[in-house]
């Protein structure tokens, strides 16, 4: 019998499961069913080990002045360790890199992203054991739309035009890189009422996109098993 293959999905509210609110915040969780990660593990069946690792707001590497939780490659070793063997860890971040305080360019937001990558590719052997380094899937979310509430348009200004550019940005640094990319927003955008965050619908077919690529990956190396 095979073993199941282990995905790690690390990301921000977007991979956590945000239910958009005209008000903004506070807000409840998508059932798992209904998380782009829990429609992924629907497409994919038994064979797959699903592990969300998702925190709203996080960023790629950048520490948020407010919540000192939200530096992405601060956790993602610890993460990787703590849930070894892995096969592949699947990043979707980038979002929140756009703030406007944050200041970063689309190409230091996709140098951002580029760090967890290199994390993830010297990411075996975790604590006293000697597992090989997981597979990396690079997601680039899709765009920002209009955000109706005054506070995320000042959290977001110039945010908008910034994610447009961060598939491109992604798509180059993960050829630069050696690892798998997909462009969330060839498939999904964010129809959300708060403009930042997926419908139930867009986890649906973002879910069912992200396994068809997670098929593709794994038959190019169907021996590949951390177990």
């Amino acid at each position: 019998m095979m073993e199941q293959k282990s995905i790690l999905c690390f990301g921000d509210s977007l991979t956590w499961g945000w239910i958009p609110v005209a008000e903004g915040s506070p807000t409840l969780r998508y059932a798992y069913a209904e998380r782009w990660t829990g429609a992924m593990a629907a497409q994919l069946g038994d064979g797959y080990r699903i592990i969300e690792e998702g925190l709203s707001a996080r960023t790629t590497s950048l520490d948020d002045p407010n919540d000192p939780r939200l530096n992405g490659s601060a956790y993602l070793p610890s993460a990787i360790a703590s849930h070894l063997p892995l096969d592949l860890v699947i990043v979707l971040l980038g979002t929140n890199d756009t703030k406007s305080y944050f200041r970063r360019t689309p190409y230091e937001i996709a140098m951002g992203m580029s760090k967890l990558v290199g994390q993830i590719l010297t990411g075996g052997g975790g604590i006293g054991t000697p597992y090989p380094a997981p597979k990396a899937l690079v997601v680039a979310p899709p765009p920002l739309t209009e955000m109706p509430h005054p506070y995320f348009q000042g959290m977001f200004e110039g945010g908008t035009a910034k994610s447009r550019e961060l598939a491109r940005q992604y798509r180059d640094m993960a050829d630069f890189m050696k690892v798998d990319f997909l462009n969330a927003g060839d498939f999904v955008s964010t129809d959300g009422c708060d403009g930042i965050h997926f419908t139930a619908e867009n986890n649906k077919d973002l879910g069912k996109a992200i396994a068809d690529k997670v098929k593709e990956i794994f038959a190019r190396d169907p021996a590949r098993n951390a177990a």
